[in-house]
């Protein structure tokens, strides 16, 4: 697909992993970002993959109830741990669900802890 186009987010949550033998093992707090990238072969009518306003929309249908939230209390948390490897994929498959463009697919998306720490989930 030789169109590809990404978008960022950022919400501030708390989690813990249970079980973690480190101090992540205690609630605490990021900054999180979130990059999502799209990809198309074709472009639309306007000459766009998607609306970055849409895509901004699309994402934070997905990811705005982590929001000054602990993740741990909201599914699929509540069972899952909250991983930034596991939260890159919930929110993959959450925008998946959401996007009706067969035209346009989520090639990846990143989850980022802080500047230095990033998972990532992509299409297979």
């Amino acid at each position: 697909m030789p169109y590809t186009i990404s978008k960022e987010v950022t919400f501030a949550a708390a989690h813990f992993i249970e079980g973690h033998p480190g101090p992540c093992r205690r609630l605490h707090g990021h900054n999180y970002r979130v990059r999502v990238f799209l990809r198309a072969d074709e472009l639309d009518e306007l000459g766009m993959v998607i609306d970055f306003a849409d895509l901004k929309k699309l994402i934070g249908s997905v990811v705005d109830r982590f929001d000054h939230q602990v993740i741990n209390e909201i599914p699929p948390f509540d069972t899952l741990l909250p991983t930034a490897e596991l939260l890159s994929e919930q929110i993959f498959r959450g925008l998946v669900a959401k996007l009706d463009t067969p035209r346009v697919r989520i090639d990846k998306v990143e989850v980022w802890e802080n500047e230095r720490s990033c998972a990532m989930f992509e299409a297979s």
